[in-house]
C-alpha cells in the first residue's frame, strides 16, 4: 500500500509539504501542488481518512446545499455540471461530499444547524434566490463557505460576468441588423436575472436602441415551461420582435418550441439567444447561439476558495468573476439574409 512517505520520495519533497499541498493549504505553490497531486494519481496514494481526521481535526467533508426556487436542484444542467467540476476538484484533496436537507429525521431544521450537525468542515451553495433568509444565516456563520450565483462580502462567492455576457448577446444581434430585441429575464428575486436583465438594457443603450417594455417578459426561474409561455406572450404582441434573447438555454429552448408551434421559424423569422450553454444547446435544432459560461472551472475554483478558507480562517474573502464567451450557432441569423 502506497503511503505519504512513499509519495514524499517519488516527489523530493518533505512529508509536511505533501500533507500540506494535499490539504491545499495556500503556503504551498501551484508549481508544487501540481507535481504531488501528479504523483498521488501516479501511484495510487490513499490517506486513511481516519488517523486524517484525528490528526487534522477536520471531517474532510464538505456540504453542497441548493437553495432555490424551481425545485430542481441536480437535475438542472448548470448545477450539475458546475457539481461536478466542484467534486472532482475536491477528491484531489481528500474531501468527499455530503448533501444538506432541511430535515435532520423527521425534524425539519435550518441548513446551517444540519450542516453543523453532519460536521461538515465547509460548505458550497448553489443559490437562485440573494435575500432568502436560509441563504443570509449561512452566508454570516462562521463556518466556512463559497457560494454561486450570489454577491457579498461576507463569504467567499463565484459567478460569471453576466452583464458583459448580455452585452455580448446585444453586439451579435445588433451586427446582424436586428433592432427590435426582446428579453426573457428570470424571476427578479435572482441575482443572475437581475445581473442579465442589467446586461440587455445596458447593450440595448449601447446602440441607442429604445427598450420597449412589452419586450421584457417574465420567464420566471430559468425554466422551459418559463421560457414557452414568456414566448408566447411576445408572440402576441402586434409588433413581434424580429430577436428574442432568454436569461438561460432552457429558457430560450422552450422559446423555441412556442415560435414552431406558431407556425414560425428560427432563426428565419426570430432569431434566439441562450444563456449558459449547456450541453443540450448544440443538438437541438436549430443548434442555439448562446453565452457559454465555464462550468467546469467555475466548480474547480469553488472548491479551491473553499478549502483555502478551510485551511486558513483568517484568509480575507474572495469574489471570483469568470469570463464568458459568446458560441455562435444556428439560432441567430441576418436580417438581411
Amino acid at each position: 500500500m502506497v503511503t505519504i512517505y512513499d509519495v514524499a520520495k517519488e516527489t523530493g519533497y518533505s512529508i509536511t509539504t505533501v500533507s500540506r499541498a494535499l490539504n491545499n493549504y495556500p503556503d504551498v505553490s501551484d508549481k508544487t501542488k501540481k507535481i504531488i497531486l501528479e504523483a498521488v494519481d501516479e501511484m495510487g496514494y490513499f490517506p486513511n481518512s481516519i488517523a486524517r481526521s484525528l490528526t487534522m481535526k477536520k471531517s474532510f467533508t464538505l456540504g453542497v446545499i441548493f437553495v432555490e426556487d424551481l425545485g430542481v436542484g441536480m437535475k438542472h444542467p448548470f448545477f450539475s455540471a458546475v457539481i461536478e467540476g466542484f467534486k472532482q476538484r475536491a477528491e484531489k484533496f481528500g474531501y468527499d461530499l455530503v448533501f444538506i436537507n432541511r430535515f435532520i429525521g423527521n425534524e425539519k431544521k435550518s441548513y446551517i444547524d444540519h450542516a453543523y450537525y453532519r460536521g461538515v468542515d465547509g460548505i458550497i451553495v448553489v443559490c437562485s434566490n440573494y435575500s432568502d433568509p436560509e441563504v443570509v444565516k449561512l452566508i454570516e456563520s462562521p463556518l466556512p463557505s463559497v457560494v454561486l450565483d450570489v454577491h457579498s462580502d461576507k463569504t467567499n462567492v463565484i459567478y460569471s460576468n453576466n452583464v458583459y455576457g448580455c452585452e455580448l448577446v446585444i453586439d451579435h444581434l445588433y451586427s446582424l441588423g436586428h433592432k427590435k430585441i426582446a428579453h426573457i429575464a428570470a424571476a427578479e428575486d435572482t441575482f443572475t436575472g437581475n445581473e442579465r436583465l442589467k446586461g440587455y438594457k445596458l447593450g440595448m443603450d449601447k446602440y441607442g436602441l429604445p427598450i420597449n417594455e412589452d419586450y421584457i417578459v417574465d420567464g420566471g426561474y430559468f425554466s422551459y415551461e418559463g421560457g414557452y409561455h414568456a414566448m408566447n406572450n411576445l408572440l402576441k404582441l402586434d409588433d413581434v420582435p424580429t430577436a428574442v434573447f432568454a436569461s438561460g438555454d432552457t429558457m430560450a429552448i422552450g422559446a423555441i418550441k412556442a415560435i414552431k408551434e406558431a407556425g414560425l421559424k428560427v432563426p428565419d423569422d426570430i432569431s434566439i439567444v441562450g444563456f449558459d450553454d449547456i450541453d443540450l444547446a448544440q443538438h437541438i435544432t436549430p443548434a442555439l447561439t448562446t453565452i457559454r459560461q465555464n462550468t467546469e472551472l467555475m466548480g474547480k475554483r469553488a472548491a479551491d476558495l473553499l478549502i483555502d478558507q478551510i485551511n486558513d480562517k483568517d484568509e480575507d474573502f474572495s469574489t471570483v468573476i469568470l469570463s464568458v464567451d459568446l458560441i455562435d450557432r444556428e439560432s441567430t441569423k441576418s436580417l438581411t439574409d
